[in-house]
């Protein structure tokens, strides 16, 4: 999950997006392997699906059209579970601030996808702890936040 680069006041920036745990039909957790290359945060990284929100559009409505974007395959609004948000210090921008809600969709038919960014990873739950170290900050906020609610069930 890209997130777009706002200025505010000239002085610090901002950014905002939505990103998803994507689940396919088997219980495994889809992801995103992002390009290792300059100019992409967090390159060489695993995160999530999604991207930054444009003009006035919801988070919601941001996240259904970057997976599509992303992944070559139409979620409709109605599949996405409202996770968690964030609202703070900017992990990735020195001095930014970050707001970012996350979601999740399960179901997702991997044969179906054509990633368009990036590459497709497929984890097992039983793996997350083995790639966590790889995660980028959205993605392992969002995967804590997902797992503390698989926990309270």
């Amino acid at each position: 999950m890209a997130l777009q680069n706002k200025a505010i006041d000239g002085v610090s920036r901002r950014r905002e997006g939505a990103g998803a745990i994507l689940i396919d039909n088997f219980g495994r957790f889809l992801l995103q392997q992002r390009d290792d290359c300059s100019g992409i945060l967090q390159p060489g990284k695993v995160g999530l699906f999604g991207g930054h929100r444009e003009s006035n559009e919801t988070y919601l409505q941001c996240l259904v059209r970057e997976i599509n974007e992303e992944i070559g395959y139409f979620v409709p609004p109605e599949r996405f579970e409202y996770l968690a948000n964030y609202e703070g210090a900017d992990p990735e921008t020195p001095g930014g601030v970050v707001r970012a809600e996350f979601f999740v969709a399960r179901d997702i038919i991997v044969e179906s996808l054509v990633v368009t960014e990036g590459s497709l990873v497929i984890i097992k739950a039983d793996e997350l702890t083995a790639i966590e170290p790889k995660f980028t900050p959205a993605a392992r906020f969002a995967m804590k936040a997902f797992l503390n609610n698989q926990s309270g069930r």
